[in-house]
């Protein structure tokens, strides 16, 4: 399967992961093959969430490969478990080999708030990479006026950086409800803030048809 270059003015709206078998027929082929399916998304969506990078980090050839399998201008967002700091530096080797498929990195912090870790994470990291930290436990309420220009909070669209990470996790979306969001996420796209917008997982192919809905909505 051939990739085509992605309009570099698209907003990147994508899901959360790829390798989902009950996409088909809708959203693959039919008789799409599993190592097909990668190819076959990136033909229709900008970008996806590589979740399995916060649990066990592949071998650098496989980054390559699924860098390989996309079009100039896709991109991936890598997780990172900040449970793992130590192995950050591992880490940061491993998603490189992405290349210039590399978006944003979501940081996944479970535990109260500790100023110490941020720091430690924060230094951990070239800071030419984009962050999006995702924070579980109420403790960090109000952390984000203290992150640098390279780093934001996960779903705050107020934020000071560039770009804007999104995560839809609370599915049906109805026509209304993609509208609306729409309407807040159109004027940070037209302002040139990149948006960074991904559905949550379902047995259906409903999250790449909101991801498609919500990315023609943006235009």
């Amino acid at each position: 399967m051939t990739a085509t270059p992605l309009s570099l003015e698209r907003p990147y709206v994508g899901t959360s992961g790829w390798s989902y078998p009950t996409w088909k027929p809708d959203f693959y082929p039919a008789d799409a093959k599993p190592g097909n399916f990668l190819a076959h998304y990136a033909s229709r969506l900008p970008t996806v969430e590589l979740n399995t990078t916060g649990y066990r980090l592949p071998a650098e050839e496989q980054f390559e490969r699924w860098a390989a399998q996309t079009p100039p201008g896709f991109l991936f967002s890598p997780k990172l478990n900040s449970y793992k700091t130590t192995d950050a530096g591992t880490f940061e080797e491993r998603v490189r080999r992405l290349g210039d498929r590399l978006g944003p990195i979501r940081v996944v912090v479970g535990y109260a708030r500790d100023e110490g870790l941020l720091t430690l994470m924060l230094g951990s990291l070239d800071p030419e990479l984009r962050l999006a930290f995702d924070f579980r436990h109420e403790s960090w309420t109000g952390v984000g006026s203290n992150l640098p220009k390279n780093a934001v909070l996960v779903n705050d669209l107020e934020a000071a950086a560039p770009f804007r990470y999104i995560r839809f996790r609370d599915p049906p979306y109805d026509e209304v409800a993609l509208v609306e969001w729409a309407g807040r996420l159109r004027p940070l796209h037209e302002s040139g803030i990149e948006l960074f917008c991904y559905f949550r997982h379902e047995d259906e192919p409903t999250a790449p048809g909101y991801a498609e809905r919500l990315s023609a909505l943006l235009q």
